[in-house]
C-alpha cells in the first residue's frame, strides 16, 4: 500500500519526531540517510519501519540497504515524493527515512577497555557540533563520549546527521557532570579540561593510558565541577584575534594528538565491553 498524503496520522507521527517533543512523547528517533540508517542496524539499533520513496532507491547503497533492512524483518512503508519531503531532513532527500527506539545506555553499564580515551562535551548546545564530535571521535580511535549536562538531547537528527551515524556505533552516553566526574574517579581516569586559560600547552601533556578529555560549551566553557583539584587544565594557543575556537575544532586538535601520542590500535581495542555487531550482507 502507498502512502500518498501528508495528512496521514502515520506520517504526521513520524514527522513529529523532527521535534524533541514528539521524540518524548513517542520515546522514538527519526534517522535520515543510507550510512546513517546502516550504521545504526550495524550497531543493532531497534528500527522499527522505514519509509521508502522507491524512484530514489535504485542504485546499489539503497538495494544493499533495503536487503539488510527486510532481513531484519523491519516494516517498509511505501511513498510518495511528496510524503517523502515531508518527512526527510530539510532538502536532503534520499528515498529513504527510518524511524527506531533510541539506544538505552547508561554509562556505569559501560566497562572501558585499559588505556580507554574518552571525551567528555559538557552543556553541548548545537547538535551538529556533537555530531561533528562523534564523528571525529569515531575517525580518531576515542572509546566514548559522554555528554554531561547537556543542552541538546543526543538523539536530535542534526546530531544523527552530523556524526554520519557515529553516534550509533561510538558508544555514547548522557548524564551530569558530578556523575561523570564521580564515575571517572572509580575507573581511575587521568582527567584533563579543555579551558582558555589552561597552564599547560596539550602538547605538553601525557595522553597515554587511560584518559579523559572535558571540554566545555562554546559560550561558558566547562563549570566550576571541572576545576576539581584532579582536572589537569590545558588548552590550545590562540595566536590570532579570535578568543576561542569552535567546540568541534577544538575536540579535532585534542582527539588527534593523543591519537598520535597513542599510535593508531583499532576501535575495538579500545571501546570496553560492547560486542561489535556482525556486519551486513
Amino acid at each position: 500500500m502507498l502512502i500518498s498524503s501528508v495528512q496521514n496520522p502515520r506520517v504526521k507521527a513520524a514527522a513529529r519526531l523532527r521535534e524533541r517533543s514528539g521524540r518524548n512523547d513517542q520515546g522514538r528517533i527519526i534517522i535520515d540517510g543510507v550510512r546513517e540508517i546502516g550504521r545504526a542496524l550495524d550497531a543493532g539499533l531497534e528500527v522499527v519501519e522505514v519509509y521508502v520513496f522507491r524512484e530514489l532507491c535504485t542504485d546499489e547503497p539503497h538495494e544493499r540497504l533495503l536487503t539488510s533492512v527486510e532481513r531484519a524483518g523491519v516494516e517498509q512503508v511505501e511513498v510518495a515524493r511528496q510524503v517523502m519531503e515531508k518527512l526527510a531532513f530539510g532538502n536532503r532527500v534520499e528515498g529513504i527515512v527510518a524511524v527506531a527506539k533510541p539506544p538505552k545506555k547508561e554509562l556505569v553499564d559501560w566497562k572501558p577497555a585499559g588505556d580507554a580515551l574518552v571525551a567528555v562535551v559538557e552543556g553541548a548546545e548545537k547538535p551538529g557540533n556533537l555530531g561533528a564530535i562523534l564523528r571525529t571521535a569515531d575517525a580518531a580511535g576515542v572509546s566514548a563520549v559522554i555528554v554531561a549536562d547537556g543542552g541538546t538531547d543526543l538523539y536530535n537528527p542534526n546530531a544523527i546527521r552530523a556524526s554520519l551515524g557515529a553516534i550509533f556505533t561510538v558508544p555514547t552516553f548522557s548524564t551530569t557532570s558530578a556523575a561523570v566526574l564521580d564515575w571517572l574517579r572509580k575507573e581511575k581516569f587521568r582527567i584533563f579540561g579543555a579551558r582558555v586559560d589552561g597552564s599547560v600547552e596539550y602538547t605538553e601533556v601525557d595522553f597515554a593510558g587511560r584518559t579523559a578529555i572535558a571540554l566545555g560549551s562554546e559560550a561558558h566553557g566547562l563549570s566550576a565541577e571541572w576545576h576539581a583539584p584532579e582536572v589537569n587544565p590545558i588548552r590550545v594557543p590562540l595566536v590570532g584575534s579570535v578568543d576561542s575556537l569552535n567546540l568541534s575544532a577544538t575536540a579535532a586538535v585534542l582527539f588527534y594528538e593523543a591519537l598520535r601520542q597513542r599510535g593508531q590500535p583499532s576501535s575495538h581495542a579500545l571501546r570496553g565491553n560492547p560486542t561489535p555487531a556482525a556486519p551486513r550482507p
